[in-house]
């Protein structure tokens, strides 16, 4: 997604392919990397201290956390929770963070809002192939149509949930990393590299820290090939909550214009 975060590095240019990897230099700037970031979140309640130690007697396998991951992909409807992006640039040591709310509807045609609050309001909603950026401060209503990339929008969007992990396999290189707790929850450590050469380029890896109880991830990371990199962490997090269809809806301020953009 990115989605007006700026992600991946402007220019990005790829060599003509069958592949739908090679579509991901054409998509707008302000769409490319992490359309996962729409849809990563944890909901599952901290382990106790005797589960935690009766999980790790034996060693923790890829298979049993991508099969949790595959469960939970297949009973999650709907998601929302606290989210907190935030871009760093190495050589400048910048931070930039984000804070807002996302909302997620699967489907066949997932739907997705971002309502970002700081440090500058506007809300992101990718929906029925086509995203909407509103910017409060300017009245302004920025158009994308996403048709022609909705087989990629898929894949970022589903990165981590939403989708079987066989799919995930097909691409990227799943890896194993180790453990770490974080908020007091124990979760996997996966890396996922991509398999396609031009994709890989400038996106070097994407990390995932999977809830080990709940088969969601908790944060996500993106690692740029020039090593600058995207973390994305969610809180407050419910699924499966009845959301209103007016969730998936810009609510813009009266006298929005409209802008579309390529």
């Amino acid at each position: 997604m990115v989605i007006l975060f700026s992600t991946l590095p402007a220019g990005l240019k790829t060599r003509p392919s069958r592949s739908p990897w090679d579509s991901f230099g054409k998509l707008p700037k302000a769409f490319c990397v992490p359309l996962a970031l729409a849809l990563l979140a944890s909901a599952a309640p901290r382990r106790s201290t005797e589960s935690r130690t009766q999980k790790h007697k034996a060693p923790l396998d890829l298979g049993e956390v991508l099969a949790r991951m595959d469960e939970t992909s297949r009973r999650l409807r709907t998601l929302s929770a606290d989210l907190e992006y935030t871009k760093v640039t190495v050589v400048v040591d910048d931070r930039s963070t984000e804070r807002g709310q996302i909302f997620y509807l699967k489907g066949k045609l997932p739907e997705v809002l971002i309502d970002f609050k700081t440090p500058d309001p506007k809300t992101i909603l990718i929906k029925k192939n086509k995203a909407e950026i509103y910017l409060p401060k300017i009245n302004q209503i920025q158009e994308y149509n996403l048709e022609k990339h909705s087989e990629l929008v898929q894949q970022f969007l589903l990165l981590g949930f939403g989708t079987e992990t066989s799919e995930l396999e097909k691409s990227y290189v799943l890896k194993l990393v180790g453990e770490e707790d974080i908020n007091g929850d124990t979760t996997a450590v996966l890396e996922l590299i991509p398999r396609n050469q031009t994709v890989g380029a400038q996106l070097a890896k994407v990390q995932l820290w999977i809830n080990e109880e709940s088969g969601l991830p908790v944060q996500q990371k993106f690692f740029e090939a020039g090593g600058d990199y995207l973390v994305t962490r969610y809180t407050s997090v419910k699924i499966n909550s009845r959301l209103p269809l007016s969730t998936f809806e810009i609510h813009a301020a009266k006298g929005a214009k409209r802008a579309k953009l390529q």
